[in-house]
C-alpha cells in the first residue's frame, strides 16, 4: 500500500462568490470551458505528474460532485491499488467530531487515510483552479531543496499582491516571512495554494494545531506560520505557466473567454497532456439554415439556429431562430428561444431564456455594468429584461426587468 507520493484535493467549497452558479453544487463541481468541470485539471494535473493515489475531500453540496467522480475512470484513476477516494467529514464511534473547520482540519481527519499509504510526501491542492502544472517537477524541487514544505509562487503585480498570502524569499527561494493579504507587500510572489509538504512534518504540526483551540485550522493562517516560526525549512516553487483562481463570477467568465484566446497560454490541444472529463455521450452539435457560429466553443447535442459569437456553449444547449448570444457561457441544457438576446452573461445549467427576453448588455464603462448570470433551472419569461451584473436565482415572469 505504500506511496511515495499521495495528493489531496480540497473539493468541499461552498464557492459563495460564485452566487447563483452554487446555490446547489460545490465550486469544484462547477461546469467549464464546453465540456469540463472545474475539478478537471488539478486531477488531470495528477494522473498526467504519475500520482495515482488522490483523495477529494468534500462537503458542501457533494451529491453532484461525488457522483461526478464516481470510481475515477475517466481520469485513469479506477485502480484496485490507490486511485481517487471521495472523503467526506465522518463521525467516528465515540468521537466529537465536526465538518471540515479549515484546511489544515480537513487534512488532520483524514490522517487515518493518509496513514494508509505512508506516503513520503503529500502534495496538497485545491479544487477551484484551472491549470496545467505538472507536480512530479515540484516534487523533485522539494526533494532536493530538503524542505519540510515547499510552495507553489506565482508573480503578480505589486497591486494584486494586496489580495493573496505572499511570500518573502531569499535568493535561493528560501522563504523567510508569509504575509496573508499584506496591505504594503514586500514582494510580488503570491501563494497558488498548492503544498508540497513531507509528511512526517505535516503529521505533527497537524496534530499540535488541532490541539490549538485558538486555531483556525487554515494553512495560510496556521500551519504555515507555525513552521516558519520552528525554524522548518519552507521553500517557494516558481510557477511561470497559466493559473486562474475561479472563485468569482468575472474570474469564472475570463477564464472561459481565455479559451477562445491562442495567446492566453491555456492550451486545450496540446496532447502532451491532456484534460480528462466525464463527457455525456451526445450526437454532434447542429446548426440550422439560420445559424451563424464565430470565434465559439460549441460542444456536443447542441441546435443552434440563431447568431452565436465569442461564446462557450456546452453539450445539449438550444439556440433558437433569430436568437443572439454575445460573449457569454452557455451551461449544459440551457435553452435561448427565439428572437432573444443574451450579452456578457452566464446563463446555468437547465435554465431557459424565453423568446424575445433579453439578457445582459455590452460594457457601458458604468459601475453598475457587469456579468449577469441566470440560474439553474431558471426561466426568464417572454420579453423580460435582466440587467448587466444581476444575479438572478428565481423566474422572472415576462415583460418584468430584473
Amino acid at each position: 500500500m505504500k506511496k511515495e507520493v499521495v495528493a489531496m484535493l480540497l473539493a468541499g467549497g461552498q464557492g459563495s462568490r460564485l452566487y447563483a452558479l452554487t446555490s446547489n453544487v460545490a465550486k469544484p463541481a462547477v461546469p467549464f470551458g464546453g465540456k469540463y468541470r472545474i475539478i478537471d485539471f488539478p486531477l488531470s494535473n495528477c494522473v498526467n505528474s504519475g500520482i495515482d493515489t488522490v483523495g477529494v475531500l468534500t462537503q458542501y453540496r457533494p451529491l453532484e460532485l461525488n457522483s461526478y467522480l464516481g470510481n475515477g475512470q475517466p481520469w485513469d484513476l479506477d485502480r484496485s491499488d490507490g486511485g481517487v477516494h471521495i472523503l467526506p467529514p465522518y463521525l467516528g464511534e465515540g468521537e466529537k467530531g465536526s465538518w471540515y473547520k479549515g484546511t489544515a482540519n480537513a487534512i488532520y481527519q483524514n490522517i487515518g487515510f493518509l496513514d494508509l499509504y505512508d506516503p513520503e510526501y503529500v502534495v496538497v491542492l485545491s479544487g477551484d483552479h484551472i491549470y496545467k502544472m505538472d507536480y512530479s517537477e515540484m516534487v523533485a524541487f522539494h526533494k532536493k531543496s530538503e524542505a519540510a514544505c515547499t510552495i507553489s509562487v506565482l508573480e503578480v503585480t505589486m497591486e494584486e499582491a494586496k489580495r493573496f498570502g505572499i511570500l518573502n524569499v531569499e535568493a535561493d527561494d528560501k522563504v523567510y516571512e508569509f504575509e496573508e493579504k499584506p496591505p504594503q507587500p514586500k514582494s510580488n510572489l503570491a501563494s497558488m495554494g498548492i503544498y508540497v509538504f513531507t509528511w512526517s512534518k505535516l503529521r505533527k504540526y497537524l496534530i499540535d494545531d488541532e490541539a490549538d483551540p485558538n486555531s483556525s485550522n487554515d494553512f495560510g493562517k496556521n500551519i504555515i506560520p507555525n513552521m516558519l516560526n520552528a525554524g522548518e525549512k519552507l521553500m517557494a516553487y516558481r510557477f511561470a505557466g497559466y493559473w486562474k483562481d475561479v472563485g468569482t463570477i468575472d474570474s469564472l467568465w475570463d477564464a472561459n473567454m481565455d479559451l477562445l484566446s491562442r495567446n492566453s497560454g491555456l492550451d486545450m490541444y496540446d496532447e502532451s497532456w491532456p484534460i480528462y472529463a466525464r463527457t455525456p455521450i451526445k450526437p454532434p452539435h447542429v446548426t440550422g439554415p439560420n445559424a451563424s457560429i464565430s470565434h465559439s466553443l460549441v460542444t456536443g447535442g447542441s441546435q443552434v439556429d440563431g447568431i452565436v459569437a465569442n461564446s462557450v456553449l456546452f453539450n445539449t444547449v438550444t439556440v433558437g431562430t433569430g436568437a443572439d448570444i454575445q460573449y457569454s457561457i452557455l451551461m449544459p441544457g440551457a435553452t435561448v428561444k427565439e428572437g432573444a438576446k443574451v450579452y456578457y452573461s452566464i446563463v446555468a445549467e437547465n435554465a431557459t431564456v424565453e423568446a424575445g427576453a433579453v439578457v445582459g448588455s455590452a460594457p457601458d464603462g458604468s459601475e453598475n455594468w457587469g456579468i449577469a448570470v441566470v440560474a439553474g433551472g431558471v426561466t426568464i419569461g417572454e420579453k423580460a429584461t435582466v440587467s448587466p451584473k444581476a444575479m438572478i436565482r428565481e423566474d422572472v415572469k415576462g415583460g418584468e426587468q430584473a
